[in-house]
C-alpha cells in the first residue's frame, strides 16, 4: 500500500512537472502581433526592408564611416569622409575634393550636425555666413538619409500608393509611389520605387528634390547592392532626369559610389561637436 502511494505521488508530480513545461512553452511561441499595412505597396515595401535590413539592425551597429565619391555629370568630384550615430542621425563629412559642395571655399572642408546644430569649418576655421550654412543644412540629413534610405522607407508620416506591374528590360517590377505627409512642409519629396519581383530589392527608383523646387521632372535612381556586414547596401549608384515613366534623357549619369565602409567605429558625440 505504501509503495502504491508513493508511485501516485510520483505520478501527479511527473504530471505537474510537465503541465508547467508546456505552458512555458505556449508562452515562448506566442506569435508577434500581425504587422497592418496601408495597402498592397506598403506591404512590398516592408517585405523588401525585410531583405535589406531593417533600421533596427543600423542602431544595433551604432554608427558607420566610410569614403563617398560623387562625380557629377560634367565632371565636377566632391570626396568625402563620412561619418553617422544612427540614433539621433548625427552627421559629420570631411570634404578632400569638394568641386561640387561649396568650391568656392579653397581646402579642407568639414560639416557637422551634432543632433542640435548645423556647423561648418574651411581649414580648421567656423563658418558662419549663412548661404554656407544653408547648404549645410541640405548636405548632412540628404547625404544620411541616401545611406539609410532603404529602411527609412519604413519611416512614420509616409504614404504608400501601388502604381502598377511593369517590366523592363525582360524583368518583372512592382512599382510603388511613396510620399511624407509633413505638416510643416508644403512642398515634400516623392519617391517611386522599383522592386524586383525576382529578388525583391528596389534595382530603380524616381526621386525628387523638393528643397531645390525639382518636384515636376524626377530623376531617376538605378543602384546595385553589397553586402556590408548582414546589411545589403546600394553602394553603386547612378542617376539623371528621367520622366515619371522612367524613360531618362541623353545626358551623362552623375556617378555615385561609397567605400570603406565600417559600422561600429565606437563614435561619439564629441565626434559630431564644432
Amino acid at each position: 500500500m505504501k509503495l502504491n502511494l508513493l508511485t501516485l505521488s510520483l505520478c501527479f508530480l511527473l504530471l505537474a512537472c510537465n503541465d508547467n513545461k508546456h505552458a512555458t512553452t505556449a508562452q515562448e511561441i506566442e506569435p508577434e502581433p500581425t504587422q497592418e499595412f496601408q495597402n498592397k505597396g506598403h506591404e512590398l515595401v516592408y517585405q523588401m526592408v525585410q531583405k535589406v535590413g531593417d533600421y533596427q539592425k543600423l542602431l544595433d551597429k551604432k554608427d558607420v564611416s566610410y569614403t563617398l565619391t560623387y562625380r557629377t555629370a560634367d565632371g565636377k568630384l566632391d570626396v568625402t569622409n563620412e561619418k553617422y550615430i544612427f540614433d539621433g542621425e548625427l552627421s559629420y563629412g570631411y570634404y578632400h575634393k569638394h568641386e561640387r559642395t561649396l568650391p568656392d571655399l579653397d581646402g579642407i572642408i568639414e560639416q557637422g550636425f551634432d543632433g542640435n546644430d548645423y556647423w561648418l569649418k574651411n581649414n580648421e576655421e567656423q563658418i558662419i555666413e549663412q548661404k554656407y550654412l544653408d547648404k549645410v543644412k541640405f548636405n548632412r540629413p540628404t547625404n544620411f538619409y541616401w545611406f539609410a534610405m532603404m529602411p527609412k522607407l519604413l519611416d512614420d508620416n509616409l504614404v504608400y500608393e501601388y502604381v502598377e506591374s511593369k517590366t523592363i528590360n525582360g524583368k518583372g517590377y512592382d512599382v510603388v509611389k511613396i510620399s511624407f505627409n509633413l505638416a510643416e512642409k508644403k512642398a515634400t519629396d516623392i519617391y517611386q520605387v522599383y522592386i524586383n519581383k525576382e529578388t525583391g530589392l528596389v534595382d530603380q527608383f524616381l526621386f525628387t528634390v523638393a528643397d531645390y523646387n525639382v518636384i515636376e521632372t524626377p530623376a531617376l535612381m538605378q543602384v546595385e547592392y553589397e553586402n556590408i556586414n548582414g546589411v545589403l547596401l546600394p553602394t553603386t549608384r547612378k542617376y539623371k532626369k528621367s520622366s515619371w515613366d522612367a524613360i531618362v534623357t541623353d545626358a551623362p549619369w552623375v556617378q555615385v559610389n561609397w567605400t570603406d565602409i565600417k559600422f561600429n567605429n565606437g563614435l561619439t558625440l564629441s565626434d559630431f561637436q564644432l
